[in-house]
């Protein structure tokens, strides 16, 4: 369930969405169901460069590039000290770039970086930067506050209706466009536990996402976290030496998801509650590749990630027993 960016911002009618929300979660409970997954990202959401990736057997992955995403900030969003943000060697390959890629590929682009939640009204270059003015006072730790304000106000709400909350990680897990990120590590993991004890407050750990931060180690993640995980987002991602990165296959990438999977499994014997997970995100191959999908939820791709990751559980278990 979406955040509305005046309860990010703390500004405006912020106590009147946080009681609509509370309503929402309330109608929610009542229909049965029991997790409820959300973000703190702030105007963005994900961000990826580019959704028809190809990889070798020909299928389509989503892909993030941080020279691209300077051609954007640089050259169309043209956000003041953008370049300053950058490393110098992304800078200059960004104006090399622009000056080769036609109008379309720089418009192409742009559609991508703010693509959003499918379903959501699409943004332009102009609501763009409306939007990010809007943080431009905004530290990290007023996010945080905010955070911690929002999850103090709806907590006690969740623990008497028995919903667990699950906050989904940044994506990617760093900053991005001069926008704070409070959401990419442990440490911010940790911070989001601890400030609102509540036991309705958890996470969704999203191995996609943490994967993307080289410095996350994920099983030890897990096992730091504990029975604060409610939820699971399992998939994987390759990066390259500029922190570059796509979505690889489900057992493929940089991430371990056999040890990943092994500590949530042991988890999972310690909670009364099945500890959701979905494999979140899929190439787009065979049939789907005629058809329009929403980028990463094509379903063939999900559903050979599904089988894999089943499989995967089978086979642990049966090695724990």
């Amino acid at each position: 369930v979406t955040i509305h960016e005046e309860i990010k911002t703390r500004t405006g009618n912020y106590q009147v969405w946080i009681e609509k929300y509370k309503e929402s979660l309330t109608n929610l409970a009542k229909a049965g169901l029991r997790v409820i997954t959300y973000n703190f990202m702030p105007v963005n959401d994900w961000t990826r460069t580019n959704l028809d990736y190809e990889m070798s057997d020909g299928s389509k992955a989503l892909y993030f590039n941080w020279v691209d995403l300077a051609v954007f900030d640089i050259y169309i969003l043209q956000r003041k000290n953008a370049a300053a943000a950058y490393p110098q060697t992304v800078v200059a390959e960004a104006e090399t770039r622009h000056a080769s890629y036609s109008q379309e590929k720089l418009d192409q682009i742009a559609g991508v970086v703010m693509f959003g939640i499918p379903g959501e009204k699409k943004i332009t270059v102009e609501g763009m930067r409306e939007k990010l003015s809007l943080y431009d006072d905004i530290t990290q730790d007023k996010l945080r506050s905010n955070l911690v304000y929002f999850l103090q106000q709806i907590t006690p709400l969740c623990d008497e209706l028995g919903l667990d909350l699950a906050i989904h990680p940044d994506d990617p897990p760093c900053d991005i466009l001069g926008l704070p990120r409070i959401v990419k590590n442990i440490e911010d993991l940790e911070f989001i536990i601890n400030s609102v004890p509540n036991k309705s407050n958890g996470i969704c750990f999203c191995t996609g996402s943490l994967g993307a931060n080289p410095n996350n180690d994920l099983p030890e993640m897990v096992k730091k976290l504990g029975t604060r995980i409610h939820f699971t987002h399992l998939r994987n991602v390759k990066k390259d030496p500029q922190g570059n990165f796509f979505e690889d296959d489900h057992l493929g990438g940089d991430n371990d998801m056999y040890a990943v999977v092994k500590e949530l499994l042991k988890i999972q014997q310690e909670v009364p509650n099945q500890i959701s997970f979905r494999p979140d995100h899929g190439h787009q191959m065979i049939d789907d590749l005629k058809k329009v999908t929403n980028p990463g939820y094509s379903c063939i791709g999900r559903l050979r990630g599904l089988a894999e990751i089943r499989g995967l559980q089978l086979g642990i278990l049966r090695n724990m027993e």
